[in-house]
């Protein structure tokens, strides 16, 4: 009780912060137990998958509404019903008694009592709970899949109803992990056998070489195959953009936008450690973490370089990835709380930061260079509307075909640009295309 007890107390604290200040802090678990630690990243992101319905049963059975609450009893509440309802082996006394405890422990007993007496009604209802029944479609679409109303409406004008809600539905979802061996430690075949060992049931991926899927990455972890190099944790849709800038050894390469190093490692291992790759990033503590990491993977080819792309000066390249800042939309599976922190400002405030980069990066390719363009969002401004209009300016840059290197389900009609989508291909959704610099 006392372990379960504190897996939830802490993941009460960090929904409380995020509910605070927007940020996840997920240091505030580093006393617990490696499994306690990932019962809470459990806690946290399938709370913040379920958010707007969770909030929707507080207001049928509390006496104060969600918009009155304080984020403390705001997210006891959260976890509690979350316990009650999806988790399967908490029973209801005990997932009351836990909201309780928690409450009077960090709100006072009179919280205490408000959380028993809302958890309780409930209880009582809980084989027949309402449903929601707004009037206006987006809303009752937003609280029934937990996604904000913008982002509904969006997807519901774009995709169609049936297929956003394939698309919400997967996003609410168990993700998808895949890892990816690091040749310039082990060979696949002996990786293989030690995921033999540790009872991992794998699969291999016929889209790119070196991919596995996996159930979770938690015996990598705990294994220390990721602290050895010999496995990076990378969705397989994250893999595209590397393989279609298709670095060689011996050449000169610019992964701009570079944290936390993921792409980098990789293209070190394409191109066999031999070239050169200087990872540019803004943040000094993220490419602390990636020059520890290319350590780790042996990856000594990668130089490290601070700054914004938009003011550094590292001459030409060979061949430059632009790996943009996004809004994240296809990553909302692995990355929940970014749905709530994303609104229609800030995905124009992204179109014009990609644009700036895009057009620095163009000028860091020589001729006869490639240019990798590439996000991880599902909104078409993001992705080829952003390059139609780079390709209106710039006549020295052409499309390449893309169907040499990846599988034709992902690709457009036309070839020139991959888009993958989570509910249709079990991947993370990511898009990209490859430019070459003609002149």
């Amino acid at each position: 009780m006392e372990t379960e007890l504190s897996e939830r107390s802490v993941s009460v604290d960090i929904l409380i912060d995020f509910d605070e200040n927007g940020r996840l802090d997920y240091s505030k678990a580093d006393e617990l137990e490696t499994r306690e630690r990932a019962q809470v990243r459990e806690y946290v992101q399938n709370i913040l998958r379920k958010r707007s319905y969770l909030d929707f049963l507080i207001d049928e059975f509390s006496s104060v509404s969600v918009a009155e609450m304080k984020p403390g009893l705001k997210n006891i509440l959260r976890l509690s019903i979350y316990d009650m309802l999806f988790m399967d082996s908490t029973p209801d006394y005990a997932a009351i008694n836990e909201a309780v405890e928690i409450a009077k422990m960090k709100l006072g007993s009179k919280t205490g009592d408000l959380v028993n007496a809302i958890m309780r009604n409930l209880q009582r209802d809980r084989e027949n709970l309402p449903k929601p029944a707004f009037k206006d479609r987006n809303k009752l679409v937003a609280t029934t899949f937990s996604h904000p109303e913008w982002m509904v409406a969006r997807w519901r004008k774009r995709f169609g109803e049936r297929e956003a809600f394939q698309l919400m539905q997967a996003n609410n979802s168990r993700p998808h992990y895949y890892v990816r061996v690091n040749s310039l430690r082990t060979k696949p075949e002996n990786f293989e056998l030690r995921m033999d060992k540790m009872d991992v049931i794998y699969e291999a991926s016929d889209w790119l070489p070196y991919y596995y899927r996996v159930e979770s990455v938690q015996p990598f972890i705990e294994k220390g195959l990721l602290g050895k190099g010999i496995c990076l944790v990378q969705d397989i849709a994250a893999g595209f953009a590397p393989t279609i800038l298709d670095p060689q050894p011996g050449e000169k390469v610019f992964d701009l936008c570079a944290a936390p190093g993921t792409k980098s490692i990789m293209m070190a291992d394409l191109m066999q450690a031999e070239g050169e790759i200087t990872s540019v990033d803004i943040s000094t503590e993220r490419l602390q973490k990636l020059a520890e990491s290319a350590l780790n993977y042996g990856a000594e080819n990668i130089k490290i370089r601070g700054g914004d792309v938009r003011e550094v000066n590292l001459g030409l390249a060979d061949a430059v990835l632009l790996d943009a800042p996004c809004t994240g939309t296809g990553v909302l599976s692995k990355r929940a709380d970014l749905r709530w922190r994303r609104d229609e400002e800030g995905l124009k405030n992204a179109v014009a930061l990609q644009e700036e980069l895009l057009e620095e990066a163009a000028n860091m390719v020589k001729r006869g260079g490639r240019l990798v363009y590439s996000t991880c969002s599902l909104e078409p401004e993001e992705n080829m509307e952003q390059i139609s209009k780079f390709l209106e300016k710039y006549d020295n840059f052409e499309l390449e075909p893309l169907d040499d290197y990846l599988p034709e389900e992902v690709l457009a009609e036309d070839k020139l640009s991959y888009q993958t989508l989570p509910h249709k291909h079990g991947c993370d959704g990511h898009f990209g295309v490859l430019l070459k610099r003609v002149k």
